[in-house]
């Protein structure tokens, strides 16, 4: 019999075999969502000393502690889009921290949210954890505590809290008419994992397990700040940026030429490959390719962050990694793409 001090050997079971959708792609849709928030709302449970909070929702709430910090928190958890317990325990912790990058913040501490059934061996759990626990570690914070449940399918994720000055907020509420939109992360994440029966292509993993701390670091290191950012995550890059121009007030339009895609993903849609999609309330895709339009309604398991910045700011965020894919225009919130 395993105990949690066993090392953990290759797991018996399958744990994408114990799901039945993993990752982001697991995300309720937006309409359960919005219900949800308006649900919260209506019976005045949201706090009216938030700096961010239900209206409009963003990617985490913030709450002030005094005129030089203020509290993010976020939770974030999915089944399994991998196998491998060390990339499901990496992989959602990255997932995890997005949202806490995404609102300008820096990672403090984090506590688990662990559910798995009894045929998963205790050491494939807790391999899990620490792989969760060393990215956290990496990111300067600390897992301090958590929650373990038995349950019929594998979940996994974190809550995460961080510190933000109160005056360096980044809302997805805030792009402008002249910005130039920059992502972090290649797409195409959800699209492998579904046209792969074995582990995802190592370009995906690579792009899961990776933070976006760097590319946050970049962007807070510019002035003028980005004016509205937010990551990719479960509604896609479609449904990300209808959040963006819906709640901005503006036209988001994306180039498809420019946006960066990890290899075979664009190949796996045009052989018929599709996955569960989000997009946002009002778009425009004139003359689209299907394989490319699966490619921008794509759920991503940790993707990247997606910024309106001032153009000014363009080539030093270029050179730091994130690549231009647009621009914003004056307009009613929808998004076009050409």
């Amino acid at each position: 019999m395993n105990t949690i001090d066993e090392p953990c050997q290759t797991p018996p079971v399958r744990l994408r075999t114990l799901a039945n959708c993993g990752g982001c792609a697991a995300k309720a849709p937006p309409e359960l969502v919005s219900l949800l928030v308006k649900t919260v709302a209506a019976n005045g449970l949201a706090s009216g000393k938030a700096l961010v909070d239900l209206e409009p929702a963003d990617d985490a709430v913030v709450y002030p502690l005094d005129d030089g910090r203020a509290l993010v928190a976020t939770i974030d958890f999915f089944p399994p889009v991998v196998d491998d317990p060390d990339d499901y325990g990496t992989i959602a912790a990255a997932n995890a921290v997005s949202d806490i990058y995404a609102m300008g913040a820096e990672v403090v501490i984090a506590l688990t949210v662990c559910g798995f059934p009894s045929v998963v061996p205790n050491s494939v759990v807790t391999e899990v954890n620490r792989a969760a626990a060393a990215l956290i570690a990496r990111c300067g914070g600390a897992i301090l505590g958590g929650h373990s449940i038995r349950c019929a399918e594998p979940v996994f994720g974190l809550c995460v809290i961080g510190f933000v000055h109160p005056k360096q907020i980044w809302r997805k509420s805030g792009a402008r008419d002249g910005d130039v939109l920059m992502l972090s992360k290649p797409l195409g994440t959800g699209l492998l994992i579904s046209s792969k029966s074995e582990s995802p292509p190592p370009a995906a993993l690579r792009s899961m397990r990776e933070t976006n701390r760097a590319a946050a670091a970049a962007l807070r290191s510019q002035a003028p700040p980005p004016h509205a950012v937010t990551d990719v995550t479960g509604y896609g890059l479609l449904g990300h940026a209808g959040e963006i121009a819906r709640q901005s007030g503006v036209d988001l339009m994306l180039e498809t030429s420019l946006i960066p895609i990890l290899p075979g993903a664009l190949q796996a849609a045009a052989a018929g490959t599709r996955t569960l999609a989000h997009g946002p309330a009002k778009f425009a895709v004139p003359d689209a390719d299907p394989a490319m339009l699966a490619i921008l309604r794509d759920p991503q398991t940790s993707g990247g962050l997606l910024a309106a910045v001032p153009r000014e700011t363009v080539a030093a965020l270029e050179a730091a990694g994130l690549v231009r894919i647009g621009s914003v225009r004056a307009g009613s919130g929808e998004v076009q793409v050409s």
